[in-house]
């Protein structure tokens, strides 16, 4: 997009429009420093000979009008329109009888050269300040070459002007692409963000389930010739499972799909602490007892909090199951103050249990607390076993 000077009326005017503008304002003002103005003995500069005659208004009326040419051609042929807007300068300047390029016949292309180098290329906008600087010399030079007067610090000051307007251009272009860098960045971070969500709800999710698969399989397989009921029943838990987990998957898919239901609302998350009894009984049906304590109150909770909840629960009764060699676990939430506690404590093999943090688990569980601003720790307990603590902040308003 094009950029443009933005006062508040005048933003609608295109950067051809600036450079139309500045010429007129250099025009105008070039009229009136020649004009005996009120409070003036006489004018500011004295006026060319051919100034006001039909010769010197022809060289005015045809620099206008390749200026305007040049304008209309900014943004699509910026080269040539500079060289016009350079000529229209030079032009403009014979019937002044001045021994340089004033000021206000070179701030149309001051303009124009804010608007190419904001405009990028970058190199396309050094050419553009190389040419402009070129002309400044061109101009001098050839009247030196003639013996001419030549007003040498008038046009160091022009010079000085032309440089000003390319670099505020080129800071412009250079803010643009700093500014579209952090964006793309920030899309990036975005959709990293979200594929670390769903690999931890895609492990959470599913090394529970393959878990308590893999202990009802092989109890079956161990006791299929000698307790057939007891094997059926395994199998039976197999098949309970794999279809708990089909259905989370599905859930979980549905929700990427669609950050809101049909009707606009929300859509439910996708396990909350109420689902913690369930987990417990479906873990205890496996083999591994799972006792729950409930402390303080349990009022609802924000949803990212309630799910992030449950799966440091999940993922820490799963490290049990499949790490810790033990026969049961407790589990004890704690609803009080500004704060939600979670402790899981197994009394199994409490350095299996660390190694198994070389994984996913123990780091999406830190993730997902870190992320709502908690404190998680987990590791060996001096008597024996495993535990594994996070502490939750609760919003101020739902206490």
């Amino acid at each position: 997009m094009p950029a443009t000077p933005t006062l508040p009326l005048l933003k609608k005017v295109s950067p051809g429009g600036w450079t139309v503008l500045a010429w007129c304002a250099g025009a105008l003002f070039t009229f009136l420093i020649r004009t005996q103005l009120p409070g003036e003995n006489r004018p500011a500069v004295r006026a060319g000979v051919v100034y006001l005659r039909w010769d010197g208004l022809t060289f005015l009326a045809l620099a206008t009008a390749l200026v305007l040419i040049g304008s209309r051609r900014l943004l699509t042929r910026p080269t040539n329109a500079l060289a016009l807007l350079l000529t229209g300068s030079v032009l403009a300047t014979v019937p002044l009888s001045v021994g340089e390029i004033p000021l206000a016949q070179f701030l149309a292309v001051d303009v124009a050269l804010y608007v190419i180098a904001a405009n990028g290329p970058r190199r396309t906008g050094i050419k553009a300040l190389v040419t402009s600087l070129g002309v400044l010399v061109g101009f001098v030079g050839t009247r030196l070459a003639f013996g001419w007067d030549v007003g040498t610090s008038a046009e160091l000051a022009v010079a000085l002007t032309t440089v000003i307007a390319w670099l505020i251009g080129d800071a412009a272009l250079q803010a643009r692409a700093h500014a579209e860098q952090a964006r793309a960045q920030a899309a990036e971070q975005a959709v990293t963000d979200e594929r670390l969500r769903i690999a931890r709800e895609m492990h959470d999710m599913v090394a529970h389930s393959i878990g308590v698969i893999a202990l009802q399989a092989g109890a079956a397989a161990r006791v299929v010739h000698t307790q057939p009921a007891g094997a059926r029943e395994a199998m039976i838990a197999v098949e309970s499972a794999s279809r708990e987990t089909l259905a989370g998957l599905r859930r979980l898919l549905g929700a990427l799909r669609a950050q809101e239901g049909p009707d606009g609302s929300a859509l439910e998350p996708l396990a909350a602490l109420a689902d913690v009894e369930a987990l417990a009984a479906a873990t205890t049906a496996a083999g591994v007892r799972v006792d729950v304590e409930w402390r303080g109150e349990r009022h609802p909770l924000p949803p990212d909090i309630e799910l992030s909840a449950f799966r440091v629960i999940q993922e820490s009764v799963t490290n049990v199951v499949r790490h810790a060699g033990a026969a049961s676990c407790r589990v004890t939430v704690d609803r009080r103050g500004g704060e939600l506690r979670i402790e899981v404590v197994d009394d199994g093999q409490g350095d299996a249990a660390a190694d198994a943090g070389g994984g996913y688990g123990l780091a999406g569980m830190r993730e997902r607390v870190a992320l709502l601003h908690g404190e998680f720790a987990a590791g060996p307990r001096p008597e024996g076993g495993f535990r594994v603590t996070a502490r939750l902040p609760v919003p101020t308003g739902i206490r």
